[in-house]
Parts: structure tokens; sequence; C-alpha cells
């Protein structure tokens, strides 16, 4: 039977976070697999204030990358402790690709080319650092609420998982871990395929 609005609608209800269950900080997913950060240097891409308050919290030295120099304001304005950098996660600016951070989190909603955010990430981390990325399963991305493809999942937006771990790979960043999860934040009923992800590469 060809599903309805209504039934799609329902779908979509079911699946989505319970009011006020969403929070704007880091995913209970990704904060359980960071490492000790008292006193590390932090290269957060994207994810906004309240993510870099938590790092903060941990006792990291935060630097935050941010292509919306609005966000940059309101940040600032709320005296952030992190240094605000205006810059497109695809393309660092050369002083933050000096291999001094030990940890890069980057939160890859939005991430269109994975070779040149790949790159630049591996530029940025010292010896020993660590990758820590997160999303939206690209396979989710695909799917309508009734569980039907939208779209190509071949067709490069999002990428694919599978170029995501090849741009990494190919930096010469090893890597540690790839788990497909449900979801990155509680769901009421979790999908019956991979909403999301978190991966994590080492630099030699």
């Amino acid at each position: 039977m060809e599903p309805t609005e209504e039934n799609v609608r329902a779908w979509d209800e079911a699946h989505r976070a319970p009011h006020g269950a969403e929070q704007p900080g880091l995913p209970e997913a990704v904060r359980d697999r960071l490492p000790g950060l008292d006193g590390r240097h932090v290269l957060q891409l994207g994810g906004g204030p309240a993510p870099a308050a938590e790092l903060a919290a941990l006792g990291a030295l935060v630097t935050v990358v941010e292509p919306d120099a609005g966000a940059i304001a309101a940040a600032q304005a709320a005296d952030s402790t992190a240094a605000w950098i205006h810059a497109d996660p695809h393309a660092l600016p050369h002083e933050l690709q000096r291999g001094r951070f030990h940890l890069v989190l980057a939160d890859a909603e939005r991430l269109r080319e994975p070779r040149p955010w790949a790159t630049g990430i591996e530029a940025a981390l010292r010896p020993g650092g660590y990758l820590l990325a997160f999303g939206e399963h690209p396979a989710a991305a695909a799917l309508d609420g009734a569980l039907r493809w939208r779209g190509d999942y071949f067709g490069g937006a999002p990428p694919t998982l599978g170029a995501v771990v090849t741009a990494v790979v190919r930096t010469g960043l090893v890597l540690r871990r790839l788990e497909e999860l449900p979801a990155l934040r509680p769901l009421r009923r979790p999908p019956p395929y991979p909403g999301a992800y978190v991966l994590v590469a080492a630099r030699r």
C-alpha cells in the first residue's frame, strides 16, 4: 500500500526526539568518546558556541572555525572563552595548519568536499593527535519518512560514508574507529537504519 502524507507525518513524529529533549551542546554519543582534554588544544569545526563551552569546561583550549560571521558575533557577545575564526572548514587558514592541535572535533553535518576537509584536518593535528568526526549518516539523508529513497545516495551531496573514510585515510591518518549509530541524540523510537556515525582517526 502506498504511504499517505498522513502516514509519513506520523512516522516523522514517532521518530522525532520528545519536545525539549534536543540539546544544543555535544551529543552524548560524542561526549562519551572524548579523550581527556585538560590543557589540550582543540580545534572545533562547526557546531556553534554550546559545544565550545562544554569543551572549555573540560579544560580544553578551544579554537572554533565558523563560516557564519553572524554566529561568531553572537558567540563573542555571549563572552565565549573560545577563539573564533571566520573561515570555511573545507579551506582552513594556514595558521591553523601548523600541527598544534591535540584534537579536531568536526561536526560533519555540512560536509561537502571530503578531500580538502580531511587534508586541512591532518595538517592541523600534531603527531599523536586525534580527529573525532560525527554527523548524520548519508544513508539516512537519502531516506524519507516512509523509508523510501529520495534522490541518489551516490550523487555526492552529502558525500557517501565511504568517500569520507577514504578521504581521511588518504591523508595518512590512521582510522581507529568507525561506528554507525541509530542517532546521535536520544529518540523515542530508534530507526531501523543507520542514522548517524562517529569516526575517530589518529595522526602518527
